[in-house]
C-alpha cells in the first residue's frame, strides 16, 4: 500500500507527496474521506449489520494481520487511507456510521463505503439499465451525509474553515462499481464506455462542492487496472492471446477503457485547478500505473509467486 501511495503521487503530478510541508507548512489535523471499498474503513459493515445482514469483510480472515480481527476494510490489514492517516501523525479515519458522537471524528471522517458507486443507483438503473446490489450509498449520497455532519463538527467552537483548510480530502477512488456492475450485467463496451462522462461528471461536480464547502488539500484518485480483476478475467475468458498484455495476463481491452476514465479525470481537474488559486493543491492519483507496476514485476514487491500466465485466464 505505501508503494501505490508514493509512486502513485510521484508519477501523476508535480506536487509532492502531501505532506503538512507540502501544503505550505500547515499541518494536516484531519482527513476527509468517500469513495467505495478502496477506502471504506468500516462503513459497508456497520450498515449491514443495522439491517441484520453481513458480508466476507465483515468476518476474518480479513484484518487478520494488523488488526488481529475484522474491523470492515476490504483488506487483511490497513487501506491506502490508514497508511496516509499514519503518515500525517493522526488518528486512523473513523467511518461515519460507526461513530457514535462529534469526538469520535476528531480525526476526520470516512463517508467512503464499500459497493458505493459515482452515480446514483436509481440513475443508472433507469438511464443505462444497470442493476446496482449493495448499499446504495452513492458519492451524491456520501456528500450528503457529509453535509449534514457539518453543524456538529463546528459546534464545539471549531472554525469550519479552518478545520477544513487544515484538512486533507481524499475524493476517491471511485466510479469502479458503475462499470464493475455494468460489465457484470452483460452491457457492452460501447455502452459502459457511454457511462465515463457521466462518472467523471459525477466525481467533478463533488469536487466543486467540497471546494465551495472549504477543501483546499484534495486528492483525486484514478481508477485501477480493472483488466487484472480475477472476476473480470474469469468473466470474460478467451482463446485469443492478443486479448491479454503478455507482461500481466490482464485484460488489455478493459485496462485501455480504465485508462479512458483516467484520462478524462485528469482533463476535467487540469480545468478545475485553472479557476483557482494557487494556493490550493488538487492532487491526481495514479494508483493504475503505480499497481501496475506490481502486477509487472510482482517479485520485487514481496514474496510473490510467479505471475498467472494468460493460459490460465482462458
Amino acid at each position: 500500500m505505501v508503494i501505490i501511495l508514493t509512486a502513485g503521487i510521484s508519477s501523476s503530478s508535480s506536487d509532492t507527496t502531501p505532506t503538512p510541508a507540502a501544503a505550505g507548512g500547515r499541518c494536516f489535523t484531519s482527513i476527509f474521506s468517500f469513495g467505495d471499498s478502496i477506502t471504506d474503513t468500516g462503513n459497508h459493515c456497520h450498515i449491514l449489520s443495522k439491517a441484520g445482514r453481513s458480508a466476507n469483510n465483515c468476518l476474518l480472515p480479513y484484518g487478520e494481520t494488523f488488526f488481529h480481527r475484522p474491523t470492515g476494510r476490504s483488506s487483511d490489514g490497513r487501506l491506502i487511507i490508514d497508511f496516509i492517516a499514519e503518515h500525517l501523525g493522526i488518528p486512523l479515519v473513523q467511518p461515519y456510521f460507526g461513530g457514535g458522537s462529534t469526538v469520535d471524528f476528531d480525526g476526520g471522517v470516512n463517508f467512503a463505503v464499500g459497493t458505493a458507486t459515482a452515480l446514483d443507483s436509481d440513475f443508472l438503473e433507469r438511464r443505462a439499465g444497470v442493476k446496482v446490489t449493495g448499499t446504495n450509498v452513492s458519492l451524491n449520497v456520501q456528500l450528503d451525509h457529509f453535509r449534514r455532519l457539518i453543524p456538529s463538527l463546528c459546534r464545539r467552537g471549531t472554525d469550519c474553515n479552518n478545520l477544513f483548510r487544515n484538512s486533507l480530502f481524499i475524493l476517491g477512488e471511485i466510479g469502479g462499481n458503475d462499470y464493475n456492475f455494468a460489465l457484470s450485467d452483460g452491457h457492452s463496451l460501447k455502452q459502459v464506455q457511454d457511462l465515463v462522462p457521466l462518472v467523471v461528471g459525477s466525481i467533478i461536480s463533488a469536487l466543486k462542492e467540497i471546494i465551495e464547502l472549504g477543501a483546499v488539500n484534495i486528492l483525486v484518485p484514478g481508477n485501477f487496472p480493472m483488466g487484472c480483476l480475477p472476476f473480470l478475467l474469469n468473466k470474460f475468458p478467451s482463446t485469443n492471446a492478443g486479448d491479454f498484455d503478455p507482461s500481466t495476463g490482464c485484460l488489455t481491452w478493459v485496462n485501455e477503457f480504465v485508462e479512458y476514465h483516467n484520462d478524462l479525470l485528469q482533463t476535467e481537474l487540469d480545468r478545475i485547478r485553472e479557476l483557482h488559486p494557487a494556493d490550493m493543491n488538487i492532487i491526481y492519483v495514479d494508483y493504475y500505473n503505480a499497481l501496475l507496476r506490481i502486477y509487472q514485476a510482482p517479485k520485487q514487491f514481496g514474496k510473490w509467486k510467479d505471475p498467472y500466465p494468460t493460459r490460465l485466464f482462458v
